[in-house]
This record gives C-alpha cells, sequence and structure tokens, in this order.
C-alpha cells in the first residue's frame, strides 16, 4: 500500500499475511500506478475509480481486487487483538446479519463460525485465488477466463462483511486509535468502486445503508 497516510496510521505488523505486489514492467502494475497517483493527488474517489481511457476492464478490476485485499487486511489487523472467539463468538453485523462459512473443500454448507474463525479462512480463500494463474493471470496477453468477474463478485461481497463487521462490532476500537478518517476513505473507495461495476448486489450493501447514505451522497 503506497498511501503515505495510512502506512502512518495503520501498524504494517499486524497484517496476517504478505501482500500480494505486482510485478514491475507489467501492464498491471502501471494501471496500480495511475490508480494509486490518483488516490495520491486527492483525486474525487467517484472519479478515480472510472475505467481510464483505452484500458481493459479486467485488469482495472484485478488491480483494485487486490488492492482492496491489501487494505482490508490491514484494516482488520488493526482491530484483530480485540476480535477474539470470547469476544465476537458469531460472524455478524449487528443482530439482525448474521455471516455462515462456505467452500468448495470443508465447509460445503453454510456454516456458523466465530468472526476471526471466519477472517482467517476468508483471507485464506481471497488469498488463494488472486495467486491463481488461471483466475488472475499475471502473463502479457493471457486473457481473463469467463468466470474471472462472477469470481470478483463472490470476493469482494465476501470482503464487504469484513467492513459490516468492523463498523458495526469494532468501530470504538477504530476511533480510539484516530484511524476513522481513514478507515472511512477506504470503505469509500471500496464502495464507489463496486457501484461503478456492479460488482456487489444491493442486498449485501444494506447492513451499512444508513451510514453509506450520510458518508458517500
Amino acid at each position: 500500500m503506497s498511501n503515505p497516510f495510512l502506512k502512518q496510521v495503520f501498524n504494517k505488523d499486524k497484517t496476517f499475511r504478505p501482500k500480494r505486489k505486482f510485478e514491475p514492467g507489467t501492464q498491471r502494475f502501471e494501471l496500480h500506478k495511475k490508480a494509486q497517483a490518483s488516490l495520491n493527488a486527492g483525486l474525487d474517489l467517484k472519479l478515480a475509480v472510472q475505467l481510464p481511457p483505452g484500458e481493459d476492464l479486467s485488469d482495472w478490476v484485478a488491480v483494485h481486487v487486490v488492492d482492496f485485499f491489501n487494505r482490508v487486511n490491514l484494516i482488520y489487523g488493526t482491530i484483530g487483538d480485540e476480535c477474539t472467539e470470547q469476544s465476537c463468538p458469531v460472524m455478524s453485523g449487528g443482530p439482525k446479519y448474521e455471516y455462515r462459512w462456505q467452500d468448495e473443500q470443508h465447509f460445503r454448507k453454510p456454516t456458523a463460525l466465530s468472526a476471526p474463525r471466519y477472517m482467517d479462512l476468508l483471507m485464506d480463500w481471497i488469498e488463494a485465488q488472486i495467486n491463481n494463474e488461471e483466475l488472475f493471470p499475471t502473463r502479457v496477453g493471457t486473457p481473463f477466463p469467463r468466470n474471472f468477474l462472477p469470481a470478483v463478485r463472490k470476493i469482494l461481497s465476501r470482503l464487504f462483511r469484513v467492513f459490516v463487521h468492523v463498523y458495526i462490532h469494532h468501530f470504538d476500537r477504530i476511533a480510539q486509535l484516530g484511524s476513522e478518517a481513514h478507515v472511512n476513505t477506504c470503505y469509500k473507495h471500496f464502495y464507489y468502486f463496486v457501484k461503478e461495476f456492479g460488482l456487489i448486489d444491493t442486498k449485501e450493501l444494506e447492513p451499512l445503508k444508513e451510514m453509506t447514505a450520510r458518508m458517500c451522497h
């Protein structure tokens, strides 16, 4: 994450897995630099997420998915010491929303888990996908697969649940650290991006609907 003001707030040691980086000299690396330059220049986030003229949509989406994965990891890392089996025995976003885990290997049926267990499985699951060369190709000229955007929608929907849990259950900790402005900026960036390209169903956004209306409109 090259954004300097976020570096000051989030202790990198608390990120609980290595960041996925882009290889210098690749188109993805250049797009990443372009996206970061827009943010660092203070460009309106609604404009910053728009696809640059002449660029490929899948490349632009891939760059942002990896970036959001890294950023959300950092955010969760800041409150991870307070999100425990005891404090958060259920992965939820308040009393109305409970998130159950399901995957292709170990949890074939939706399963109730504690928030830290859910988060750990989620980050492993996303990391495996963004490091999967067939789904997120890095070699120049290798096309994205047909299932790329459906896979991305699922990744982003699940990443959104981290924001939900952090905002509803751990915002006091974020405020205590003086990090709320930076977390809000990350959230707005994420929200404008998924809305720009229709990457999350409206019903998934319901838990933070009122907060988002105040923050993003």
